[in-house]
């Protein structure tokens, strides 16, 4: 209920907002018309004159209306803005535009920051096995190496004349 009358309320004020705006911008010939809504035909009616110029007038009276006491009408900066709609259909498909909207960004962010995760964890997994195989050549480095001075040893033995233990 609450809405509904939130949404009259706002519809009069725009309606009043725009009248004003109008009656501003307006030029009315007599007060009875300007406010019965009447005073375009009035203001059509009072700038033909200005605007064409007649045998009494002279060439370049059209262009300084200033000069002649005629004041040029100028429509003052207003900035008029249309509430949202008062149809439920309407304002639902807005916010699930609007919803939508947010869930594709947030689904875009949600992307880009997995892709870097996983550009991440491949470059650790590639480190790792690069650690694993200079790892893994150290290893079998140093068993050759102690297998060599295994040999070397029992070769001592032997040619001393000892017995070798297995």
């Amino acid at each position: 209920m609450t809405q509904i009358r939130t949404l009259l309320i706002g519809t009069a004020m725009t309606a009043f907002a725009a009248s004003a705006a109008m009656a501003q911008t307006t030029q009315p010939v007599q007060p009875v018309q300007a406010a019965a809504g009447v005073n375009t035909q009035a203001q059509v009616q009072a700038q033909v004159p200005a605007q064409a110029p007649t045998q009494t007038q002279t060439p370049g009276a059209e262009l300084a209306p200033a000069a002649q006491g005629v004041q040029p009408v100028t429509p003052a900066p207003t900035r008029l803005t249309a509430s949202g709609s008062t149809d439920p259909l309407v304002q639902k498909r807005e916010a699930n535009a609007k919803a939508n909207a947010e869930y594709r960004a947030s689904k875009k962010a949600s992307k880009a920051e997995l892709k870097q995760h996983e550009k991440a964890a491949k470059s650790e997994y590639k480190e790792q096995v690069r650690d694993a195989k200079i790892n893994m050549k150290a290893d079998k480095q140093a068993a050759n190496n102690e297998m060599k001075m295994n040999m070397q040893g029992q070769a001592g033995d032997q040619a001393e004349g000892g017995e070798v233990k297995h």
